[in-house]
């Protein structure tokens, strides 16, 4: 198999792969429910278990950019789309999760715990923003916004990322290891970015800099072209 540029079946093979794999969390959440496996507090493991999956997902995502530039590899971008989507599903769950088997859809109380619990704040703040980008992520809404509106939009990736792992971090009481690894991946992803950023604007200045530089972008839910932030 050539690894630089793969068979479009080849790809399409590891597209359905990672399909079933991103899965495997759920189905085993559904078998752990069905065998009374979720402990004393399956709430709360629930709650625990998707939220970990959208936050590594959402990390995935962006880590997608740096992989493609750092290995020479164009294909990476081909798979941002399925990440991301998966992030924003395991969001939902989690989101539902909190609404539907915690709060039984009691809308007061979910109001309170916005106002008074900064976690709570921060993690339904990184839900919406995740929404708009989930229902961006098709080819004819990139069409449809324009390639710069869109990209602008999904620049927020970046954002959700930080609050999730402000969620996270936040929510955790004794030991924050978890969320001090996350926001550790998390700074070396920005800087990335940031490094990234610098470099293209100091191309501005090169002669026939702009007939040379491509205009790309990271999102939630890229297409399966190779855009990158």
């Amino acid at each position: 198999m050539n690894i630089r540029n793969p068979h479009p079946k080849t790809i399409i093979a590891l597209k359905r792969g990672l399909f079933l794999i991103l899965l495997i969390p759920l189905f085993k959440l559904i078998a752990d429910g069905v065998f009374d496996r979720l402990g004393a507090n399956p709430i709360e493991k629930i709650t625990h278990i998707t939220g970990y999956w959208t936050l590594t997902l959402l990390l995935a995502t962006l880590a997608v950019t740096p992989l493609r530039r750092l290995s020479g590899w164009p294909w990476p971008g081909r798979f941002r789309r399925m990440l991301g989507l998966f992030a924003f599903f395991y969001g939902c769950l989690h989101f539902l999760t909190y609404l539907v088997l915690d709060q039984f859809f009691d809308w007061s109380g979910i109001v309170k715990d916005i106002g008074k619990r900064p976690y709570i704040t921060v993690g339904f703040t990184a839900f919406l923003l995740l929404i708009p980008l989930a229902l961006t992520s098709t080819d004819a809404m990139i069409r449809r916004l324009g390639g710069k509106r869109w990209r602008v939009l999904h620049r927020l990736v970046y954002l959700i990322a930080v609050l999730g792992v402000a969620h996270f971090w936040w929510l955790v009481k004794k030991d924050i290891s978890g969320p001090a690894a996350d926001a550790a991946i998390l700074a070396v992803l920005l800087g990335f970015r940031a490094i990234g950023g610098v470099r293209k604007s100091s191309k501005v200045y090169e002669p026939d800099a702009g007939r040379q530089s491509s205009h790309r972008s990271v999102s939630i839910g890229n297409t399966d072209t190779e855009a990158s932030p």
